[in-house]
Order: structure tokens, then C-alpha cells, then sequence
């Protein structure tokens, strides 16, 4: 194992700078290794990447590329997970070209959003593997627009030749980071070489990895922005290595992850709260045994809102194979920003808040007591990671007071140049100021997350467009999702979407939840199903559900990066796509 500290590096403008550094003066050193998992039992094939190794490719793959792209065009990345996808994405910015983090074609349920972002980002040029070529040149010829498909692993090494990269102008787009795709047109973010450079060290100092060596360990997708920053960037920037797992891999059997973290020395890691709970429940006592934890770092959860009782759930699993309580850092961050915003630091306690949920409802974070059924648990996010933090009236654009409510606006170097060719939007989200002129000046980004600050945390309540007004009154639809799924046993949790529909005299709210794993619509009572909902959200919410629908796993649609997608659930109900006998 690489467990000697990797010697400090220049402060470089740009990934490709920091992977020659890193070939020259730390060669043989393990730089990224792919944990496949062939079969079902499969314990895991490791393919490695060292330094010097990674170079090489990069630099042959970035030669092949600009004989193929004018500078300055995309790239997109159709590769699937694995050490090729992390060659292609620095290989392109190598060569002076826009990386567009994407997947292969087959993705279960992205093929619309695939589909729109290629059409959006106009890409001259596609890189993918052996593995899905066809695929992918099947999907590039159906498009009707000529792209040119360069397969990653067919470039040979002598491809690299002896000339050194020019360094790219930090102020230049290294790629386009699309957003998740709540909806079916994402928006793509001009993330330059400065940004993702700065933020990869904002997340290296916030989880402790800029003084003391740690091992990336990931299985999110690296389209993903956590992904790419995590598990790409910020082991580029300080010379780490990074330890890659397929997504499938993961929920096929979730005590891959880990493994994985038991085995590398001081392991950084992040995963959403479905994750944490999943292992929480589906890791069997059999697989634990052989585990040791007490050597994991930090474990990042990025949700919004972050649970404690996720944190409680996860740690209650695996104490006894050593996990420290102090490991779990709830996190904020977003596409826009490249991701890392604000976090809280490993080796500190988790911060738990519970808030009036009535008070939540005006605007105010005011305490209630943790045993109120009225009081929303929430954890808080740690503080700004090198950046700027306020909170806006998101109307009035008047800077709010601790305690107050509002959207959350952030500023740093991390913060992207703006959306591809939307300069209109680009503008509105980018360029924000406060009203007052004593706040400071504009260029903040407007995240369109609410949330408040408390003893000096930042603390995410949700987000604006999802917001749930009835009679006057905000409902936050997480709040209300997390009432369903403790309501009946039969719902499945983290994978239902509570969200507002026109009707008379105002706004209706539904529910489409998921029914368990191992339970059927057949064997389910939904009538008493919908009655225990009901019941539970008009008690603890004051509110009536116009509408309560229990579907098949995997059929409520999530965004890229695997969270529900309130907005296109709720396109789909208005569209009648959900079959007739499932609503109580």
C-alpha cells in the first residue's frame, strides 16, 4: 500500500499540470485502480494506473484528440466507469478541448437526458471504450449530425510521443458539468481549469486530506460532479490514490464499498443518504465479520437535507467493526460551485438541529424540543469551504440574519464561468447582489437551495422551486416524504416524491411512493396503506393529500446523480402514466 505522504506539489492552474508533475517526481506510484467485479461473488479485479502510467495515456490519448477536434470544441466522455473514463476526461483538457462528462448509451432510464444533453453541448468529438462502441457509434449515427468517435483503449501508447502538453489557460472551460436533470433539459456549467483546481483543494483542506494522506475510495458515477471532483480532481491535486467501483457494483451487493474502505489506509468517501441506509440494512452479519472501519477518514453525505438519523442508523450497523462516530460529514454543495460548498469537518461531533417545523413554514429556524412530534431533525453542513456564504431573501434580495430562512448564495473561486449558451440564465443565477449595498458586491450565485445558518452552520432545509405552498402556509416536500415513509412499513424508503398539482380552490398535494422490495401491489392493502399516510401527514402537517399512489420499485424517476426527480414524477402523474388501481 501507498501509505508514505506524496511530497507537496506547485500550485499548478490546471489537472493535466499536476498529472506530469506527479509522472516526474512520484512515477511509480499508484495513481487510480478500477475494482471490477465480473460475477456476481466476484471479490474484485484490480487494474492500476500509476503515475507514470497515467501520463502516457494521457498524453496519447490528448495527441489522438487534437488531430481529431479544433481547440476549444467538446469532447463528450461515453465511457463507462473505470480507469479509461479518468484518461479521457484529463486527455481532453490536455489537448486544449471541452471534456462533457456523460455515460455510454443504456443507461436504465437516462436515454432522454442523454439524448437532450448531446444535442445541447454540440460535442465534434466522442470518446468511449471497447466495451461500448457500438453502442455508442450506433447512438452517434441515429443523431445525424457527424461526430467522430475515438475508442480510448485502441489509442496506442506511442501515440504519446515525446513533446510536452502546453499548460491551458486556467480562465478557459476545462468541461461542461450538466446539472442532475430534475427535469429533461439540463443545463450545462462552465466549470474553467481555476474552478475545479480551487475546489479540489477546498474539499482536500475541509475533509483533511492537504496535510495527511488519505486513499479516495468512490463508487459514485464520474459524470457526476461528487464523483469527478472526489474521485478525479482532488487526488490529481495532492498526488493521491484514488480506488474506483462501478455504481452497479455497489447496489448489486453493497458491502463492496466496504470492503474497500476497510482496506485502504485512511479512507475518504461520499455517498447520498440512500446509500448509508441501504448498507445500514442489506449488509448481513456474515459480510460485516471480516470488516475493520476503525482506519476510515471521513464519509461524506451529500443529501439535501442531510437526516441525523441516517448517520445514527449507519454507525449503530458498523460500530462494532470499528467505525468511529466522528466519521460522517454532512456536506453542501452543488454543480454550479463545481460541487463542494460547505462541510462538516471529520473528527468532529455530528451537529443536530431540530427546528419548528411551524416556524420553518414563515421563514424562522426556531428550537423545538428533539421528542416534539412538530420538529423537523436536520444535521448542519460544517461552514464554507474557502468561500462565501449568505442567505437571501430570495425575492427582495435583502441579506437575512442568523436563524432566518432564505436562499442560500455562494461566492469563491470555485464557482462556475456560467451555463453554455444560456446567457440570459447564466446572468439571472450567476450574477446576483443584495439589495443592500453595505452587503458587499454582486457576482453571487443565486443556488436555488433554502436554507439558514445556526451556530455558525450552514444548514440546507431544501429546495425553492420544490417548495409546497398551501393556504398560505411552505410545506417542504422532504419533510413530508420522510412523514410517508415511516407512515406504513410497505413504503419504500427514499424513493417517493411528494409535490403540488393545480386544482380548486388551490394547490393539490400528492404522493408517489414505491412499495418495498419483497412486497407486491397484489399483496398489498392500499386502501389502508393510504389511510396510514393520510393520517400520519394531516397530524404531523396540518394538510389533507389530495392523492396517494404506490407504484413498483424503480419506477419514480431520479436525476444522474440518483436522487428522486420531484418534477418529472409529478410530469408523469399530470400525464396519466401512472396505472389506474395504484391511488388511494
Amino acid at each position: 500500500m501507498d501509505t508514505r505522504r506524496p511530497p507537496l506539489a506547485p500550485a499548478y492552474r490546471s489537472l493535466p499540470e499536476y498529472v506530469r508533475h506527479w509522472a516526474e517526481h512520484t512515477p511509480d506510484r499508484r495513481a487510480f485502480t478500477f475494482v471490477d467485479h465480473p460475477a456476481a461473488r466476484a471479490r474484485g479485479v484490480h487494474r492500476t494506473l500509476t503515475w507514470r502510467r497515467l501520463d502516457l495515456r494521457v498524453r496519447a490519448l490528448a495527441t489522438r484528440l487534437a488531430e481529431e477536434a479544433e481547440p476549444g470544441s467538446r469532447v463528450a466522455l461515453l465511457c463507462p466507469q473505470g480507469t479509461e473514463y479518468v484518461t479521457a476526461f484529463l486527455a481532453a483538457q490536455t489537448a486544449g478541448l471541452v471534456a462533457v462528462p456523460l455515460y455510454p448509451p443504456g443507461l436504465p432510464g437516462h436515454g432522454d437526458r442523454l439524448s437532450a444533453v448531446l444535442a445541447d453541448a454540440r460535442p465534434t468529438t466522442v470518446v468511449t471504450t471497447s466495451q461500448a462502441a457500438e453502442e455508442v457509434r450506433e447512438l452517434c449515427e441515429s443523431g445525424g449530425t457527424p461526430v467522430r468517435v475515438v475508442v480510448a483503449d485502441r489509442v496506442p501508447d506511442a501515440a504519446a510521443g515525446e513533446g510536452r502538453p502546453v499548460p491551458p489557460d486556467d480562465s478557459a472551460v476545462a468541461y461542461l458539468q450538466y446539472t442532475s436533470g430534475s427535469t429533461r433539459t439540463p443545463a450545462g456549467v462552465e466549470i474553467t481549469h481555476a474552478n475545479v483546481v480551487a475546489n479540489a483543494r477546498q474539499a482536500l483542506t475541509a475533509y483533511g486530506a492537504d496535510d495527511r494522506p488519505v486513499t479516495c475510495v468512490g463508487w459514485l458515477p464520474l459524470y457526476h460532479d461528487m464523483g469527478l471532483v472526489l474521485s478525479v480532481a482532488a487526488p490529481v491535486v495532492r498526488g493521491l490514490l484514488s480506488v474506483l467501483m462501478d455504481p452497479v457494483a455497489f447496489l448489486h451487493e453493497p458491502a463492496r464499498w466496504l470492503r474497500l474502505l476497510a482496506a485502504h489506509p485512511r479512507a475518504v468517501s461520499a455517498a447520498p443518504n440512500f446509500a448509508y441506509d441501504y448498507c445500514a440494512s442489506a449488509v448481513t452479519d456474515a459480510q460485516k465479520a471480516d470488516l475493520r472501519l476503525d482506519g476510515v477518514a471521513a464519509l461524506i453525505n451529500g443529501s439535501e437535507p442531510v437526516r441525523p438519523g441516517t448517520a445514527d442508523r449507519f454507525h449503530a450497523a458498523f460500530a462494532e467493526r470499528g467505525l468511529a462516530p466522528d466519521t460522517h460529514c454532512p456536506s453542501y454543495g452543488l454543480a454550479e460551485a463545481t460541487v463542494f460548498v460547505s462541510a462538516a469537518r471529520p473528527g468532529e461531533p455530528l451537529r443536530r438541529f431540530s427546528l419548528d417545523r411551524d416556524a420553518l413554514a414563515a421563514g424562522k429556524a426556531l428550537p423545538a424540543r428533539p421528542d416534539d412530534p412538530r420538529a423537523v431533525p436536520l444535521a448542519g453542513c460544517g461552514t464554507p469551504a474557502g468561500q462565501e456564504v449568505g442567505i437571501a431573501d430570495p425575492v427582495s434580495r435583502v441579506r437575512l440574519s442568523e436563524g432566518e430562512v432564505g436562499e442560500i448564495w455562494v461566492r469563491g473561486p470555485n464557482v462556475g464561468r456560467g451555463y453554455w449558451r444560456q446567457d440570459r440564465q447564466t446572468r439571472r443565477v450567476f450574477g446576483a447582489s443584495f439589495a443592500d449595498v453595505t452587503a458587499g458586491p454582486g457576482d453571487w450565485l443565486r443556488t436555488g437551495d433554502l436554507g439558514t445558518v445556526l451556530d455558525g452552520q450552514l444548514i440546507v432545509t431544501g429546495r425553492l422551486k420544490d417548495l409546497i405552498v398551501v393556504d398560505g402556509r411552505n410545506h417542504y416536500p422532504q419533510d413530508l416524504e420522510a412523514t410517508v415513509q415511516d407512515a406504513h412499513p410497505a413504503v419504500r424508503r427514499d424513493r417517493l416524491a411528494a409535490f403540488a398539482v393545480p386544482g380548486e380552490p388551490g394547490e393539490r398535494v400528492v404522493v408517489v411512493a414505491e412499495h418495498a422490495r419483497g412486497t407486491s401491489l397484489a399483496d398489498t392493502d392500499l386502501p389502508a396503506l393510504a389511510r396510514a399516510v393520510r393520517a400520519a401527514v394531516s397530524a404531523r402537517h396540518g394538510l389533507r393529500l389530495a392523492d396517494v399512489v404506490v407504484v413498483p420499485p424503480g419506477t419514480v424517476p431520479r436525476t444522474s446523480s440518483g436522487k428522486v426527480s420531484r418534477a418529472l414524477t409529478r410530469e408523469r402523474y399530470l400525464e396519466g402514466a401512472y396505472a389506474p388501481g395504484t391511488a388511494g
